[in-house]
């Protein structure tokens, strides 16, 4: 059964876009280069709050749970904290890991 881990990114506004570049150019090349993840792809929220900041959602779509399972215990730390050592106090995150229905 097909997964879907979700990472749901809130960003400051003055470093968004700075960030948004980061994520394309190094932090989703970095997860894919892992080979678990089959597809991906990053999408923005439309409906935001004022004065909330920014939100992306970076979908990636693994084969199955035991994929998932080595990616949380290989790589998740190590590429979550790469991601708040370079925007300390300018996001928010959290995952949420969802079951494809095909």
């Amino acid at each position: 059964m097909r997964v879907l881990y979700s990472e749901t990114i809130n960003v400051d506004k003055d470093v968004h876009l700075e960030c948004l570049q980061w994520m394309q150019k190094v932090h989703i090349p970095q997860m894919l280069a892992t080979g678990l993840f089959e597809e991906n792809r990053i999408l923005r929220l439309v409906n935001e709050e004022q004065n909330t900041g920014v939100t992306y959602s970076l979908q990636f779509v693994l084969k199955n749970r035991s994929d998932l399972a080595e990616y949380q215990n290989v790589y998740e730390t190590q590429f979550r904290s790469a991601l708040y050592n370079k925007y300390t106090n300018k996001l928010v995150d959290f995952v949420t890991i969802l079951e494809l229905i095909e």
